[in-house]
């Protein structure tokens, strides 16, 4: 909730004083009239805002929900139209909005304690208790989602489904492992639709990722359209030419008669088997040669077990992708 005098250059390069960001809790107040005539009075409205200053100078606002934690849709403003329109608020945060985040953090972490060790219901109850406070909770979602996935329930994980790709928060970077896992099960649980509208789905936010690409070949090859799995595969390998797990697939797919020869391609350098099938990275359970299917072994690719990010570098080494996905 700092306020101070920064100078903004061409590229809206900032050159800060040395304060701190602007972030916490603010609200706006809007007027309004009830009535008509002599029983017309006036109103008073007061919405509370969570706050935060981005990179560029600019500041991210979201409303509270009735629950009073972040929730919906963000928003973009100016720094001096965020300073006209909106009064910080810190006792209002500590004494509400701090042990609302709290409570709702705390059921997550909970749930997501309890699936770890295979405590389905009780993780459907922690992760039931978060999204009661916010419903549009990311990592309760994907917490709930993947628990139903573990359980067989898929008429329960589609709802859920249908919650998450609508959420664009979802799809960023912070919550890469959770994405990546649920699209993994729902394929596993042979959702090959949703898995697939769900990838594609992250195709429109995020920039050109291999690792996203050869995901949704997978999805295609899975749904029987082999057309529609070279072209990500294609994709994956024009982005990264060296990603072993695309063109190990793309060998497997030759060595199914797929592939014409007219059509050449990517493929595995000279004197390496082109009938070995699709192998994931640091698997070794993948599908025997002659079975038809590629591979089922999961590569947590820059994560370790517990599913928590590594150094967040795509295969490609490009950095600042928006989204690195994991191999399935």
């Amino acid at each position: 909730m700092t306020e101070r005098s920064d100078t903004e250059h061409p590229g809206r390069g900032v050159v800060r004083d040395g304060a701190e960001k602007i972030k916490g809790v603010f609200s706006t107040q809007s007027v309004s009239k009830i009535g008509t005539g002599t029983s017309q009075r006036r109103t008073i409205q007061k919405t509370y805002w969570s706050g935060e200053e981005l990179e560029d100078g600019t500041i991210g606002v979201q409303p509270l929900n009735r629950n009073y934690v972040p929730s919906g849709p963000k928003r973009i403003l100016e720094r001096d139209e965020f300073l006209t329109k909106f009064n910080p608020e810190p006792e209002f945060y500590l004494s509400t909005v701090y042990p609302a985040i709290r409570q709702m953090d705390e059921a997550v972490v909970r749930g997501e304690k309890h699936r770890e060790r295979g405590a389905a219901y009780s993780a459907e109850f922690e992760f039931k208790q978060a999204t009661a406070i916010d419903e549009e909770n990311v990592r309760a979602n994907f917490g709930l989602g993947l628990t139903y996935l573990d359980r067989g329930d898929q008429v329960k994980a589609n709802d859920i489904f249908e919650r998450l790709v609508g959420l664009e928060a979802a799809f960023e970077e912070e919550h890469k492992h959770l994405f990546n896992d649920f699209g993994i099960n729902m394929r596993k649980n042979k959702m090959y639709e949703q898995a697939l509208q769900y990838y594609l789905r992250a195709e429109g936010l995020v920039a050109d990722d291999e690792h996203l690409f050869h995901n949704i070949a997978r999805c295609f090859y899975e749904k029987g359209d082999v057309e529609g799995c070279k072209k990500y595969l294609r994709k994956s390998l024009e982005v990264n030419p060296d990603l072993k797990e695309s063109r190990m697939f793309w060998a497997f797919l030759k060595s199914e008669g797929h592939v014409d020869k007219a059509e050449g391609g990517p493929g595995p350098e000279s004197g390496q088997p082109e009938a070995e099938p699709v192998r994931e990275a640091g698997q070794a359970d993948a599908g025997k040669p002659g079975s038809g299917k590629p591979g089922t072994g999961e590569s947590k690719n820059g994560e370790s077990k517990n599913g928590k990010s590594g150094d967040g570098k795509s295969g490609s080494g490009k950095p600042g992708a928006p989204l690195v996905l994991t191999l399935d």
